[in-house]
């Protein structure tokens, strides 16, 4: 087998893209959605394996910064769009795009890479961690009621559509960015993505509606979802389906939950991407017929070690020595020094000095936003302490006030 790997040119995107829908399970996209994926795509960051005249594997990344904790906006690669032909299996091709993607990542200097797996278990291979996970919720609405706090009903909702919808939910996503690790700031563009709404998208259910929260005629909230009507003998059994809700205070917050579950003739409210922290737990009157249940979502590869240790802050002050593993991106691999005061100034420098903790690249992308505890990875045998007590210490230091989050898909 000959293959060529190159980068995508525009009049191949067609071909690239039906090669991923392909692997994907073969359900094409709608002519919306594709416009938009095509329209987002960044040509130079797209790369394809071509098999004679064939287009048989696909990988492509985005630009944008990502939150991390301390609020800082890191230059990050998320990685999208990989596939492998289901002909061409188990021949080293997506090895072969996961080696040119990170070498083309540290060539722009972005410290981190990220992405959002189909199967988790392929990309710990190449050095990612899961760094974030999600929330669902299947609400009974029926038999769960909110306590909402004081000035939830100054709140004023009002339905909106097109341009003022986009810019209204893009002001709020925007002043929350920094407060979330895992968060993405994307460029312009984007903001179509968060209400495309294709119909195969429904699934039976209504077109995507967008719900503002004011308060004194400033938007402080928002939620989008879709309402699918269901009717029994007994009576309406309708769903809401939560696309996103955010807001900026809490009684905005209260606001819009406290709407989705009084929507006329629905009983079920659902939430398939909520922070593991997210405060409608505290608001509910029984957790338990709320159906919580989590999964990863966000995974993390530190490219350069050095620069993403240092753009973040830590908790505590810390002084550690990593033994990093990394034989895929052997220039990670050897001693760091992580130091970090308590005002947030980190430095992440090479060094000869005896290691305190020896771990893989992985586990520094699993701990790297915050949300995960490096102690749990000492206790699973993935953290090996050389110094007594380092674990504690640095455990401690790396804990985000908030859980990371990945409030929308790229």
């Amino acid at each position: 087998m000959t293959t060529e790997l190159r980068v995508l040119r525009p009049s191949e995107w067609n071909e690239w893209f039906e090669c991923l829908e392909l692997a994907f399970g073969g359900v094409p996209e709608s002519p919306e959605q594709r416009e938009l994926e095509e329209a987002l795509t960044e040509y130079e960051r797209s790369v394809g394996i071509w098999d004679g005249s064939d287009v048989v594997a696909t990988a492509g990344a985005f630009s944008f910064r990502l939150a991390v904790p301390g609020g800082a906006l890191v230059p990050a690669a998320g990685v999208t769009m990989v596939s492998v032909a289901a002909t061409h299996r188990r021949r080293g091709l997506l090895t072969s795009m996961m080696r040119r993607q990170l070498d083309d990542v540290r060539a722009l200097g972005e410290p981190i890479a990220v992405l959002t797996a189909s199967e988790p278990v392929i990309y710990g291979r190449y050095g990612y961690g899961a760094a974030t996970r999600q929330m669902s919720l299947e609400i009974d609405t029926d038999r769960v009621r909110l306590h909402v706090p004081e000035g939830t009903d100054a709140i004023r909702l009002r339905y909106a559509k097109g341009d003022e919808a986009v810019a209204a939910c893009e002001s709020v996503y925007a002043r929350l960015v920094a407060g979330r690790p895992g968060t993405p700031a994307h460029g312009p563009g984007w903001e179509r993505k968060s209400l495309t709404d294709p119909a195969s998208a429904r699934q039976g259910g209504s077109a995507l509606q967008c719900l503002l929260a004011e308060r004194d005629g400033e938007v402080v909230g928002y939620t989008t979802y879709y309402i699918k009507p269901d009717w029994t003998m007994s009576g309406p059994r309708g769903r809401v389906s939560v696309s996103d809700l955010a807001a900026l205070d809490p009684a905005a917050y209260a606001a819009l939950w406290r709407f989705l579950f009084g929507i006329d003739l629905t009983s079920t409210v659902e939430a398939r991407n909520r922070p593991v922290d997210d405060a409608v737990l505290h608001l509910v009157s029984d957790v338990r017929r709320c159906e919580v249940r989590i999964r990863d979502s966000l995974h993390v590869r530190l490219v350069d070690v050095g620069a993403a240790l240092e753009a973040r802050s830590y908790r505590a002050p810390v002084d550690v020595v990593f033994e990093v593993e990394d034989a895929f991106c052997p220039w990670n691999a050897g001693r760091w020094r992580l130091t970090a005061d308590a005002k947030g100034g980190a430095s992440c420098k090479r060094t000869d000095d005896a290691a305190d903790l020896e771990l893989s690249v992985r586990e520094l992308g699993t701990v790297y936003l915050g949300g995960e505890s490096l102690g749990s990875l000492a206790l699973a045998g993935r953290v090996r302490e050389l110094r007594a007590g380092a674990v504690a210490e640095v455990s401690s230091a790396f804990l985000s006030d908030v859980a990371p989050w990945l409030p929308r898909g790229f």
